[in-house]
């Protein structure tokens, strides 16, 4: 992660106890709060690749779209990231199927401006840096950094994130250094255009769910706000102050300081749930996406 992403540094959150990626425990140091938290803005960035924007945008599989059904589309995401990151290889196996389903008709036309598949490795492994982003970043905004080897260990692990659809395990970056690299230099090229800004605005400000909890959709803005990349935030029209910083470092140091006092259980939900929810659906013949 690049410092300026980086929480206040002090010790570090997690000593490390794996020697490699096969050894590590995924729910030693997952946040499911932050899949919460994060989600939206994360989404934002992989969209800033206009081909995944635009897939999405356009999907006609209109039962997997967040404007439509979002409750839906919140549960498929997340399963999917409680999947790659904490279930077995039979797990991945019958939810990569699942999803290569849902996939299949998200693809641009044959005379369309701007071209997109959504078995595009490359789109992928975009994806799936985002995500791997999304996590650390949170992680560290929460708790602190992690220590040196078990960041090392938790980067080569996370590559799962991708070659649990088709991103080929090659294709992730070698090393944390090399993914800072490819990180920065592609963030660096996203942008929003006014149509996916429209969109986002739609999302951000939860006008797709029940007039009720729309009343949430102020500090929804405010924490995608400050999760953003500042350029995106800059793509977005969204103002950020030095004092908007200070009180979001303070709620998110807030909650982590709170969960970690969480017996494991507690700290992994609703991922753990979300992957029992996925075998059982397998087993009973229920749709999985």
């Amino acid at each position: 992660m690049t410092a300026a992403n980086r929480a206040t540094p002090h010790e570090p959150a997690t000593t490390c106890r794996y020697g490699t990626a096969d050894d590590f425990q995924m729910d030693e140091i997952f946040d499911g709060i932050a899949a919460a938290l994060g989600g939206m803005a994360n989404v934002m960035v992989q969209l800033s690749l206009r081909p995944v924007a635009y897939g999405v945008m356009e999907s006609k599989v209109e039962s997997g779209r967040v404007d439509l059904h979002p409750w839906k589309r919140l549960r498929t995401t997340l399963t999917y990231i409680s999947v790659a990151l904490l279930g077995s290889e039979k797990d991945r196996e019958i939810y990569r199927e699942a999803v290569n389903q849902s996939h299949r008709p998200v693809h641009s036309e044959p005379d369309a401006p701007l071209k997109y598949n959504a078995f595009d490795p490359k789109l992928q492994l975009w994806v799936a840096a985002c995500l791997y982003w999304g996590i650390v970043d949170l992680k560290e905004k929460m708790h602190g950094p992690l220590d040196e080897d078990t960041a090392d260990v938790f980067y080569q692990y996370a590559a799962r994130l991708g070659t649990t659809l088709q991103m080929r395990q090659e294709m992730w970056p070698a090393d944390r250094a090399a993914f800072e690299d490819y990180w920065n230099t592609n963030l660096a090229t996203k942008t929003i255009d006014a149509r996916t800004r429209a969109y986002f605005d739609h999302i951000i400000d939860l006008k797709m769910l029940a007039r009720p909890l729309r009343i949430f959709g102020r500090l929804h803005r405010f924490i995608v706000g400050g999760l953003l990349p500042q350029h995106l935030r800059d793509e977005m029209g969204m103002t950020w102050s030095a004092r908007d910083q200070r009180r979001f470092v303070e709620l998110l140091r807030t909650i982590g300081t709170v969960q970690d006092r969480f017996p494991k259980a507690a700290r992994v939900f609703p991922m753990n749930v979300l992957l029992v929810d996925m075998r059982l659906r397998h087993r009973f013949g229920r749709p999985l996406v």
